[in-house]
């Protein structure tokens, strides 16, 4: 799918991505590009940039185009995944950190799929963790115990929020503004520190992206999340 989604071919990625369009009821009136001959392959389409966004919404916001998976306090250590089903925030980190409150949104195949600031912030760590590409959706998540800690996720912590990037079905690539491309290594698992170094985004700049589609985790020990499940959020639009 990594192959296929960077075939160049006119008539290819001009068919395949109006398929894709009309299957999933794409919206492209938001997009810099709208015309879609316009993109040079599948990916390029499906990262597509949006509009400048003129202004957002005070406090903490919406750092995705998504719906609302679950969202709370993490009590005890545990973070929701679905009705009846819980995870240790532990096992998503792969570490000791504390966090007092989460929002998990899923990000479908029509969404936007670049991932951008909630808040101004400073990267002091970027954790790649290695693992399964579970399809991330709602039966999915009612039947498969501890996924988004089973799943391939980069987490990166800020000095005023964190952000897990949970790869899924056919997610075999994210990236970030710092580091680009992160391929997975042949290790299970690999930490780069920036605290020594002045990386810094502002609210609402560009943070990374999905090369095709799943989810993020926001974590906060600043900001509660006030929210409804199912909930569609836009870029910008604030959480509390």
């Amino acid at each position: 799918m990594f192959r296929f989604a960077r075939i160049e071919n006119t008539w290819l990625k001009n068919t395949f991505i109006r398929w894709f369009i009309r299957h999933y009821r794409v919206d492209l009136s938001a997009a810099q590009r709208q015309n879609p001959e316009d993109y040079i392959h599948f990916n390029d389409f499906f990262t597509r940039a949006l509009q400048p966004i003129s202004s957002f919404d005070k406090g903490i916001i919406s750092p995705v185009c998504g719906s609302v998976s679950e969202f709370g306090a993490i009590e005890n250590g545990q973070i929701i995944q679905a009705k009846g089903k819980k995870f240790t925030l532990k096992a998503l980190l792969g570490n000791e950190q504390k966090f007092q409150n989460f929002a998990t949104i899923y990000l479908s195949p029509r969404d936007y799929h670049r991932i951008h600031a909630p808040l101004d912030g400073r990267l002091l760590q970027m954790d790649y963790i290695g693992g399964s590409l579970f399809s991330v959706n709602q039966k999915t998540l009612n039947s498969v115990n501890n996924l988004f800690a089973r799943n391939e996720r980069l987490v990166c912590y800020f000095d005023t929020f964190t952000i897990v990037l949970v790869g899924a079905i056919f997610v075999g690539s994210m990236q970030t503004v710092w580091a680009e491309t992160v391929t997975p290594p042949y290790s299970k698992r690999f930490s780069v520190n920036y605290s020594n170094e002045n990386i810094s985004l502002k609210k609402g700049e560009e943070l990374g992206r999905f090369n095709m589609g799943s989810t993020v985790i926001l974590l906060s020990n600043t900001h509660s999340f006030e929210l409804q499940i199912g909930q569609k959020l836009l870029i910008g639009q604030g959480l509390s």
